[in-house]
């Protein structure tokens, strides 16, 4: 995003919001054939909501363009060519251009396949560099479902742009084309051959996830297997060295019996094959029934993280062998 203008106040009302919204020389930004809409955000208690807070905010766009050009601004509020944000957090206000437009960075564009409970793209990325995996160690996810961990994690080692697969990025209406070919004429990406592993219990899903890598192009350095992540001993690895996976919540597999059941075996499996060093990433919303089968398992607890993710308060563990 590109922020416009940042104010604190005592106690903010909707008369602060629209004179800072109107302040700003609209266009320098909007060109006069383009429309825009606001996309508001309000935290906090206030006696307005973020419907007002639209309300007045696009009005002030409009009055002040009207003032400046003396062109009436079309508003669209489905189609924008131009998204402005006004955030209104407790007592601050932030105004911006937001250059990547309502579908959020997460949304990589190479999904072919969309598994029922599929990890956020930017969070399985950010768990792939907590890992600190390198480039000759073994990766495993040994609950993958549709493969993105292990996609995000190829496409970190090879240098592939997360948003190579879009062309709906906001800043192109704002900015050109060209600046988005430039960008993608001076990255360089590389054909490394990696050491990922997934298992996935459902064929279904297996075959989804080799779709999706197939689509990135990185299926030739990953390795789908039809498996059980409480039975890792008997897919062939003898030992890894990182392992980063988002197993089920309980939501879709029966309930907290199961998912303690499944923690519990996993772990204990993952012990069968795992260095003495291996690190271990896992994100989940059970925190408790995992924090349980690490001590149960003789795991250390190295991190913690907390990560909003889906409406859902999760956690990130990082876990090594004692």
């Amino acid at each position: 995003m590109i922020l416009l203008n940042f104010e604190k106040f005592d106690g903010i009302s909707l008369d602060d919001i629209y004179k800072s919204v109107y302040e700003i020389d609209w266009s320098e930004w909007i060109k006069e054939e383009q429309s825009f809409a606001i996309r508001p955000l309000r935290v906090g208690k206030h006696n307005f909501t973020s419907v007002d807070v639209g309300k007045v905010a696009g009005q002030a766009v409009i009055d002040a363009y009207k003032n400046a050009k003396n062109i009436g601004l079309k508003v669209n509020l489905d189609n924008p060519d131009v998204i402005i944000r006004v955030d209104v957090i407790l007592n601050e206000l932030i105004i911006g251009i937001d250059t990547t437009g309502d579908e959020g960075l997460h949304k990589r564009g190479y999904r072919a396949y969309n598994h029922p409970a599929h990890l956020n793209a930017s969070i399985a990325s950010a768990l792939v560099k907590l890992s600190n995996w390198k480039d000759d160690g073994i990766l495993l996810d040994p609950m993958c479902g549709s493969g993105t961990i292990l996609i995000e994690g190829a496409m970190i080692k090879r240098n592939i742009p997360p948003g190579k697969f879009r062309d709906d990025f906001a800043f192109i209406k704002l900015f050109g084309r060209d600046i988005l070919e430039g960008i993608k004429s001076q990255i360089v990406e590389n054909e490394k051959i990696l050491k990922l592993y997934g298992i996935e219990k459902f064929k279904k899903h297996i075959e989804g996830a080799v779709k999706n890598a197939e689509n990135v192009g990185v299926a030739d350095t990953i390795n789908f297997i039809e498996g059980d992540a409480t039975e890792l001993e008997k897919i062939g690895l003898k030992e890894v060295d990182v392992v980063i996976t988002n197993p089920p919540y309980g939501i879709r597999i029966g309930g907290k019996r199961m998912v303690r059941n499944l923690y519990n075996n996993f772990l204990n499996s993952l012990k069968k094959i795992a260095y003495n060093q291996s690190r271990i990433v896992i994100i989940t919303a059970e925190d408790k029934i995992l924090r349980n089968a690490a001590i149960n398992n003789n795991y250390k607890i190295k991190e913690e993280f907390k990560v909003m993710y889906g409406g859902l308060d999760t956690i990130v563990f990082v876990l090594e062998n004692e």
